[in-house]
């Protein structure tokens, strides 16, 4: 009998862990599951992100040190930006598309939506930010009534504290210096950033100055040093390979863990949960099954006739699961380096150098999810957002996608930045929020796809991609 493939595996793991899940809710082991299953989830995450930082590391050092010439460094620098900025941009614009074609906002009912200006219209005066589409609900004689019920709901209204923190963390983000991205990537020391994973982007800036200083002295005492990072770099890709033999148990907790959490011991809370903002959902799915299955595979087997749109979700589609069950780039990156190199036959040189750049600051799903969701939010609130304030949100979500933590719940703090730059209420991410969980689990998966595509095609247009794996074995 033939060895079930481990995306098959992780597959099963899955599809075990959400059915338990709902099973042990229905008979009130949801306490049970937290105590001695969840755990197990999290020290699968917690090995994923031990190996990432010092597989960015390595990997970025000695695929820099081995490309032994400067001038192509630079080359793959600027295609890998570029690319990157590229497929950011598209997302977003494919997100606002999306979002004004079809309205999600407009499935709630008018009387919802008019209550729902009027709030917007007492915090934009409370907050002094100014409405740019001129219009006031409050003084329409037509809703006197729902007026002055506004009123009085929004003199008592509190604030979620958790919504507060992430407010306070965006507000902490916004107005930077001209230069504070380039200070923000310089590291003061280098192990405090390695102890940090939102600190990504110091790291890899340390790596490629470490790679290119041994560039540049001499072979014969560059060369030990080399061979001690290449080595050390198996020994964490060998890592990743022991971790993930007991994944599918591992997803299993994972997934287990988190809807017994969402659910209690009642499984249609579940059900609920994803109820009332289905329209909105079915959207931002729809959009990243857009970036999935039609433009990262065309591309890859358009532009590399080596790579078929079979042969890269056959490729990825072990890193590509992980993504779904943990919400996490930085976790998911060791086995994304691995699936790419050896399935998709990218080699190392440029796997170690554009991954790590791509889980840092390409966020393809987040920024598309976020594009739809600014939208929906103001559709949401009667609010009409213009052609300036649309290519508004195009450009702090691509500034913002850059540096992002790699880590879940890292949109939702993009997502406030967003909002305060268009004069929306950045405490509106509260009502996305009961559908967060579940789409950042899929906007993840874009995530790392959209970076196996751009490793993919800068390695077919450096003219090094290798035979993927399964074409090997035929």
């Amino acid at each position: 009998m033939k060895k079930i493939p481990l995306h098959w595996q992780i597959i099963i793991g899955l599809l075990a862990g959400i059915a338990y899940a709902l099973v042990a809710s229905k008979f009130g082991w949801t306490k049970f599951t937290l105590n001695w299953i969840e755990p197990w989830g999290r020290i699968f995450l917690n090995l994923l992100k031990l190996i990432a930082l010092p597989l960015v590391l390595f990997s970025i050092i000695g695929g820099v040190a081995s490309l032994k010439d400067a001038t192509r460094l630079g080359r793959l620098a600027a295609k890998t930006f570029g690319l990157y900025l590229l497929t950011t941009t598209l997302a977003i614009t494919i997100g606002l598309t999306l979002a004004n074609l079809l309205h999600p906002g407009d499935c709630s009912s008018q009387e919802q939506r008019v209550r729902n200006r009027m709030s917007y219209e007492l915090w934009a005066a409370q907050s002094g930010i100014e409405i740019k589409d001129k219009r006031n609900y409050l003084a329409d004689p037509r809703y006197a009534g729902e007026a002055f019920k506004a009123r009085e709901e929004f003199s008592v209204l509190a604030v979620d504290p958790d919504i507060e923190k992430k407010i306070e963390a965006a507000k902490k983000s916004r107005k930077p210096g001209p230069l504070d991205f380039i200070v923000d990537i310089v590291p003061s020391n280098i192990f405090f950033s390695l102890n940090d994973n939102s600190l990504m982007l110091q790291v890899i800036f340390f790596a490629i100055f470490f790679g290119i200083t041994l560039l540049l002295i001499p072979a014969s005492k560059a060369q030990p040093m080399i061979d001690l990072i290449h080595s050390t770099n198996e020994v964490f890709l060998k890592m990743v390979d022991l971790v993930m033999r007991a994944a599918p148990f591992f997803v299993f907790a994972l997934l287990a863990g988190k809807i017994a959490e969402m659910a209690g011991d009642n499984p249609r809370n579940v059900i609920e949960i994803f109820k009332g903002l289905s329209c909105y959902s079915l959207i931002v799915m729809g959009g990243l099954g857009l970036m999935l299955f039609l433009i990262y595979p065309l591309t890859v087997s358009l532009l590399v006739k080596k790579v078929s749109y079979r042969g890269f979700f056959k490729g990825m589609g072990p890193a590509q699961l992980l993504a779904f069950s943990t919400s996490s780039s930085a976790a998911t990156l060791p086995v994304t380096m691995e699936c790419v190199r050896d399935n998709l036959g990218v080699p190392e040189e440029i796997t170690g150098f554009v991954l790590p750049i791509g889980a840092t600051i390409n966020m393809d799903g987040t920024s598309l999810y976020q594009a739809i969701a600014v939208v929906f939010l103001a559709q949401f609130h009667l609010v009409e957002l213009d052609l300036a304030q649309q290519l508004t949100v195009v450009l702090t979500a691509v500034l913002a996608s850059i540096g992002a933590a790699a880590v879940p719940g890292a949109g939702l703090v993009m997502m406030v930045m967003i909002l305060s730059s268009v004069g929306l209420d950045p405490a509106w991410i509260a009502i996305i929020l009961p559908v967060d969980r579940i789409l950042d689990m899929c906007r993840t998966v874009v995530n790392v796809s959209g970076d196996a595509a751009v490793s993919v095609v800068i390695a077919g247009s450096e003219g090094v991609l290798n035979q993927p794996l399964d074409k090997q074995k035929k």
